[in-house]
């Protein structure tokens, strides 16, 4: 894709910041578009597809934490890198829990933004160009059936899966070889409302290896990676 088609919504009520934001992302190639305030944010993302949000967090009327809680409850996953003056690891936690991509606290080094802008970018680019998965898909002696809530074991055995399972493992596949975040698999599968604990997580990921895997105890498909997430690997497919 070409830089200067990629598209950032730059979401940021304190004009000088803004202006000075615009002014770099636009000699970095990307073309920008404002927006001042949450609810305006919200109502350019209906109207219009971008590569890229970047989001205050403290705006008059619709804070930025409830404008990417709102963006995600509609399915939309364009990248969102968040700008916030409060700087605490609760407040990085909470808004990656409601669904930001990236957390940046203010005062920051420009560089070091224009490198993240890049980095979700890169990742918007992926996006776009995934494959969605078909209705039956094969790894290994297995088999999932994502329409019917089924699987084929590698012992060949039929099981009916759980619409969470399916889920996740949707979720897993889609995003193969890559890590999910928790945070990530909390918000697709069980949404904004019910937080299981990790350990829940875990569970289906032992569920998986139970199926799946030839060895539980050395997984070749569904990995946990300590302190971040879960990967399914799945080479030459």
């Amino acid at each position: 894709m070409d830089i200067k088609k990629v598209s950032i919504l730059l979401v940021e009520d304190e004009e000088n910041l803004h202006e000075a934001l615009k002014l770099n992302l636009e000699m970095e190639g990307y073309e920008v578009t404002s927006a001042f305030d949450g609810t305006e944010a919200l109502q350019a993302v209906q109207k219009e597809h971008f590569d890229l949000m970047v989001l205050d967090v403290m705006m008059p009327e619709l804070d930025g934490i409830s404008v990417c809680e709102n963006i995600r409850l509609q399915n939309n996953e364009i990248p969102i890198l968040i700008l916030s003056a409060r700087n605490t690891s609760a407040d990085r936690v909470l808004g990656l829990k409601k669904g930001a991509d990236d957390y940046l606290t203010k005062p920051f080094n420009l560089e070091e933004l224009l490198l993240r802008v890049n980095k979700l970018i890169d990742k918007s680019q992926r996006l776009s160009t995934r494959k969605p998965l078909e209705q039956i898909y094969h790894f290994g002696k297995n088999k999932i059936d994502f329409q019917a809530l089924e699987c084929v074991t590698k012992d060949g055995e039929k099981i009916t899966l759980t619409k969470k399972e399916i889920m996740l493992l949707k979720l897993l596949i889609e995003n193969k070889n890559e890590v999910v975040p928790r945070e990530k698999i909390l918000q697709a599968v069980w949404g904004y409302n019910v937080y299981p604990t990790t350990r829940t997580i875990d569970n289906f990921i032992l569920s998986f290896r139970k199926y799946f895997e030839e060895d539980s105890r050395n997984p070749q498909y569904f990995h946990s990676v300590r302190g971040v997430g879960y990967r399914f690997s799945s080479k030459g497919q």
